[in-house]
């Protein structure tokens, strides 16, 4: 069995290899039974267990994750884990993958590949909300199906906008930091938010039309990105039906009765199919939420599997 990680990742992947890999995988399909979330008893802070399995002919894959809140007080990151790639023919382990950097990766695939069909064709002016380790993997995939050419970064910490646009200038990206988040999603043609905040930080009024809004954190029932008006300015699309309860947002206004389980316009798999229609027009606000998914873990340990041993 191979041990593949961050390096090697890297070396596999481009975003829009990402991004054409999950679509392909969302088209076909995948066993994913519910994943598992237990709580490990016998740690201190609340760390518990994440299992995320899912299967197809070729492959069977499981995601496994730990959380402990209390490691980066030690001096570690609160996951830790990976994903267990196995032949889908006769079971034999493949590959562990580092799990950290596979999840950064196809996390930020799925928020391009909705974009690929809910953005403007010619969104240029992307706001980028947070600034920690996913979103310079947002907006290097949202630039690989969109033509970025201006990023607004803002963070609830200035410094943290400061770097994370010095980053993305430093790899050929127009970024700059912003303070005034509510100027800049007025004049944004693509919002993209992955941030932990517990309270509404896009408002829907500030939304222009023809705007993309996508929603990446508030990954749990108590966190939240934005307000109910912004759902309801336009479509609302997810990546699996996870997303109408698991995470922020989505869940919380469907809860609170703001917006109907039914209006939920489609996820990843119906717009890949054709099965759900896309942006509906130039002028429409479209919101995407993701939460994460299996079958998303399993198409990219597939890729980089693939690619680290096609025939040279």
């Amino acid at each position: 069995m191979r041990l593949i990680g961050e390096a090697e990742i890297d070396a596999a992947l481009t975003p829009l290899r990402m991004v054409d890999a999950l679509g392909v995988a969302f088209r076909a399909g995948a066993t994913a039974p519910t994943r598992h979330h237990h709580p490990i008893e016998t740690a201190p802070d609340g760390a518990s267990l994440l299992l995320m399995p899912a299967w197809t002919a070729d492959y069977v894959g499981v995601k496994i994750l730990t959380l402990f809140p209390g490691n980066p007080a030690r001096g570690v990151d609160t996951i830790q884990g990976g994903v267990l790639l196995c032949d889908g023919r006769d079971g034999r382990p493949l590959a562990l993958l580092d799990g950290a950097r596979l999840t950064l990766w196809r996390t930020a695939a799925a928020s391009a590949l909705a974009a690929r069909h809910l953005a403007r064709a010619d969104a240029s002016r992307m706001v980028m909300v947070g600034s920690g380790a996913l979103a310079p993997a947002l907006v290097r995939a949202h630039a690989a199906v969109r033509p970025i050419r201006d990023v607004a970064v803002w963070n609830r910490r200035p410094e943290g906008a400061q770097r994370l646009a010095a980053t993305l200038v430093a790899e050929g990206i127009d970024a700059h930091p912003v303070t005034d988040l509510a100027a800049a999603v007025a004049e944004a043609d693509l919002v993209s938010c992955a941030t932990l905040s517990t309270e509404p930080l896009v408002r829907g009024a500030w939304l222009r039309p023809g705007t993309h809004l996508d929603l990446v954190g508030a990954f749990t029932p108590a966190m939240r990105e934005a307000d109910d008006e912004a759902l309801l300015r336009g479509p609302v699309y997810v990546d699996t039906p996870d997303a109408l309860k698991k995470g922020g947002d989505v869940s919380i206004a469907i809860q609170s009765g703001a917006l109907a389980p039914e209006a939920i316009a489609g996820d990843l798999a119906a717009l890949c199919r054709g099965e759900a229609p896309g942006r509906p027009s130039p002028e429409a606000i479209t919101v995407f939420k993701s939460v994460g998914a299996a079958i998303e873990d399993l198409a990219a340990a597939a890729a980089v599997w693939e690619v680290l041993t096609q025939d040279p």
